[in-house]
């Protein structure tokens, strides 16, 4: 029973799916290059998302994981004020200007140049932009339930029970 889970967990992983922005060649095992020489897209907000202004936000695709698991991207936008869902898990490092950030549950923050900050996916946030933000993304999809579940579950063996399996 739980292989057959592990089993269905694997398949909704595999079929799960993907930002949409253009897509670096795959089998590259190193990629490098300087950020002021990647070719910036435009990537609209979504416009029900946005609350004052009228941001202009573009990206470039920096590498992609070969299982489609994993993206880094760069990421800049304009003044405004809109609410924006993470559909992956986030990790964002502001390399120039802020952003005024306020989670779902209330949590008000500034991020400026220098500032790491984590987003989980399936969350909002509210973002507001006072002249201009630029961005590395590291994105990661989550695993489904079951599956983190039966990670947790072998790393709970192997430390002999050390750690709880609570989602």
């Amino acid at each position: 029973m739980v292989l057959k889970l592990m089993l269905a967990s694997m398949a909704a992983f595999a079929a799960r799916a993907v930002p949409v922005v253009a897509a670096l060649p795959q089998s590259k095992n190193f990629v490098a290059g300087a950020a002021g020489e990647m070719e910036m897209k435009p990537s609209p907000i979504e416009p029900s998302w946005i609350l004052a202004g009228a941001p202009v936000a573009r990206l470039a695709e920096h590498s992609r994981g070969q299982d489609d698991a994993a993206l880094t991207a760069l990421w800049d936008c304009t003044a405004g004020e809109f609410r924006w869902h993470f559909g992956w898990d986030e990790t964002v490092m502001i390399l120039e200007g802020e952003v005024h950030i306020t989670t779902e549950d209330g949590v008000e923050r500034l991020l400026c140049a220098g500032d790491v900050a984590y987003f989980a996916g399936g969350t909002w946030a509210m973002w507001r932009i006072d002249r201009y933000v630029r961005k590395v993304a590291f994105c990661r999809k989550p695993f489904p339930k079951p599956l983190t579940m039966a990670y947790r579950l072998r790393n709970l063996v192997r430390q002999g029970g050390a750690q709880g399996i609570a989602a």
